[in-house]
């Protein structure tokens, strides 16, 4: 049997589970013309069918599964902030920590990433260092080498990212596992099977050159060279990989 077949076995198959997709957002609308929005790249990064996935807009105020009625969890990114403390935010901060105490694998993205910082009772503000958008570098840490997820990636990779907070403190018990140059905290590991990233996975290249284009005002107001931001944005696979590595650890 392939890596691939079984792969779909566990998540589909075995006990009818699917990789629940939370989406806290949803793209611009003229990003989302052409890309879809945010559940169909995860879908695509995670490199599974329709079937086998299930989103739910907490944003719209859908409402979550129980955690032992999905195969694992990812939170996707957003246009509001942590630090707005919105209803449906909150919630699902509060459905993280039940997920988190029934084992349930998660992986929190950008947003994601800080709201699981929020639930599990770190700090989350506006990043002191400023925007970080772009292709990055991405700097392992030596914790990295004992984690489960991100043991195996290279010392250092590319990665796409955009956002304006951060995890300004991690929670007591989390291990900090990556950097990049404006970012402290761009992987960390909340809990057993927990994760969260600050760098965007799902984007490829023509999403990251989006977003510039579409923030390309407010990057400007910043006296941010958006030119120069474009031309330096370059393929991210190690980064991609992370979703496919994810689904891969949920199996077990």
């Amino acid at each position: 049997m392939s890596p691939r077949k079984s792969e779909t076995n566990v998540l589909v198959n075995g006990g009818r589970k699917r990789v629940l997709v939370i989406q806290t957002g949803t793209a611009p609308s003229e990003i989302r013309a052409r890309f879809g929005d945010f559940g169909e790249w995860f879908r695509r990064g995670l490199r599974l069918k329709p079937e086998q996935i299930r989103c739910v807009r907490v944003d719209c105020g859908e409402t979550l599964p129980a955690p032992e009625n999905v195969a694992a969890a990812l939170v996707t990114g957003s246009g509001a902030m942590v630090t707005q403390r919105l209803e449906w935010s909150e919630r699902t901060a509060a459905w993280l920590l039940d997920a988190a105490a029934a084992q349930l694998p998660m992986l929190g993205v950008c947003y994601g990433h800080q709201l699981l910082a929020h639930a599990f009772g770190g700090r989350v503000d506006y990043n002191p260092r400023g925007r970080e958008i772009g292709s990055v570098d991405i700097e392992m840490l030596p914790a990295a080498k004992d984690d489960a997820l991100f043991d195996a990636l290279p010392s250092r990779f590319a990665a796409q990212a955009t956002h304006l907070q951060s995890v300004t403190l991690p929670p007591r018990d989390a291990v900090v596992l990556a950097r990049s140059t404006l970012e402290s905290h761009q992987i960390v590991r909340y809990a057993n099977k927990v994760w969260g990233v600050q760098f965007h996975p799902e984007f490829g290249v023509a999403q990251m050159r989006a977003y510039l284009r579409a923030r390309a005002e407010a990057i400007t107001s910043e006296a941010i060279d958006v030119s120069a931001l474009l031309q330096a944005v370059r393929p991210s696979p190690v980064s991609r990989s992370v979703l496919r590595r994810f689904v891969r650890l949920a199996r077990s």
